[in-house]
């Protein structure tokens, strides 16, 4: 759940019709304020609202551009720069070794284990898989709009799966790594 929580400015400015972009990029950057400010209420800390955080950046600047000029070429390219800003922050992330995986991974994990490499570890796999993910989201989303088909069907399904492999990923390789974590003995 706190990956959907997390991407949901993403998936409603996806989901909004590009016509719409305007109002698209603000409900973006409300519903990322919105999270950060739940968020920080039940205590969660800055570093596990990386990607919210950008979110809010991302979507304000968006909106003052798309309101400022509805018609600007952005637009047509608003799915491809989004998938980009994503692949930037959780890039960035990984560089200042904070991958934004750590913190949302954090709010499950108890505190003995945030420090252990191989917990570290599993979240800067997580979090190169997420940068990969949305880095090729992007390609596929700039090639698309370049053929003027930046705001098609063929463009949602790839936003989706931008969305959906690395979360499917996640899933299943936090279960591998946990599969084989050796159990402490019986008490």
């Amino acid at each position: 759940m706190s990956y959907l929580r997390t991407f949901l400015p993403w998936i409603i400015f996806a989901v909004i019709p590009s016509a719409k972009w305007q109002w698209a990029a603000l409900a973006g950057l409300v519903v990322a304020a919105a999270v950060i400010a739940q968020q920080r209420k039940a205590g969660a800390a800055w570093d596990a609202l990386i990607i919210e955080t950008g979110s809010a950046l991302y979507f304000a600047a968006l909106a003052v551009i798309a309101f400022a000029d509805p018609h600007s070429g952005i637009r047509d390219y608003s799915a491809t720069l989004s998938s980009a800003v994503l692949a930037v922050i959780a890039g960035v992330s990984l560089l200042i070794g904070k991958p934004f995986t750590l913190g949302i991974a954090k709010r499950t994990t108890p505190r003995e284990f945030w420090t252990l490499k191989p917990f570290i570890r599993v979240n800067q796999v997580i979090t190169s898989v997420w940068t990969a993910a949305f880095a090729l989201t992007a390609a596929a989303l700039g090639v698309l709009a370049h053929g003027g088909h930046g705001h098609s069907t063929t463009s949602l399904i790839v936003q989706i799966a931008g969305f959906v492999v690395p979360m499917v990923f996640t899933i299943r390789y936090v279960a591998i790594v946990q599969s084989r974590a050796p159990q402490a003995p019986p008490a």
